[in-house]
């Protein structure tokens, strides 16, 4: 596995990994819009973390097989807050390649991102109760659920999902 920025010619690798997978993350996460999922969607989609990216608001990173070939995981450092010293953090691994170890590498990759490059203190991510796998990824790279942060709601499979705010003081 390698990981590196999003690039503008990732769209055909990226659109398939999303149609690959897209009933498995719909099984954990709130769905795309059905817009997304062709060519152009997934061309609007890379342009705009790019220019978000580009402004310093976020890092887009992505998982490749190791001969780059494939996409086969996504891990995005996002609301870059400078000035507060915080960010927040998202992941997306295929289904085949779950429980492999490379959330947990990847995550542990925007941990460094975070310090080194943009003098982040704390990472949050969001992650519903019945992501256990999530869970475990969070316990694993030093992230511990806040207990005074009211719960979000999202519709996963048509059914309300809470999630949790996980931080990690870097």
């Amino acid at each position: 596995m390698k990981i590196r920025t999003l690039q503008t010619d990732d769209v055909e690798r990226l659109l398939a990994f999303e149609l690959e997978n897209r009933s498995w993350f719909e099984q954990h996460v709130e769905a795309r819009d059905p817009s997304f999922y062709s060519h152009a969607g997934v061309a609007a989609h890379i342009a705009d973390y790019l220019s978000s990216h580009a402004a310093g608001a976020m890092h887009p990173c992505v998982l490749t097989s190791d001969d780059g070939t494939a996409i086969i995981g996504r891990a995005n450092l996002r609301h870059i807050n400078r000035e507060a010293g915080t960010g927040e953090v998202g992941y997306r691994i295929a289904h085949r390649e779950a429980r492999k170890g490379l959330a947990s590498g990847a995550l542990m990759h925007l941990q460094e991102l975070a310090r080194t490059q943009y003098g982040l203190r704390i990472l949050n991510a969001w992650i519903s109760e019945q992501n256990a796998g999530s869970r475990r990824v969070m316990d694993k790279c030093s992230f511990t659920r806040d207990a005074l942060a009211a719960p979000v709601v999202v519709q996963v499979n048509g059914a309300d999902h809470a999630s949790h705010l996980y931080q990690c003081r870097l």
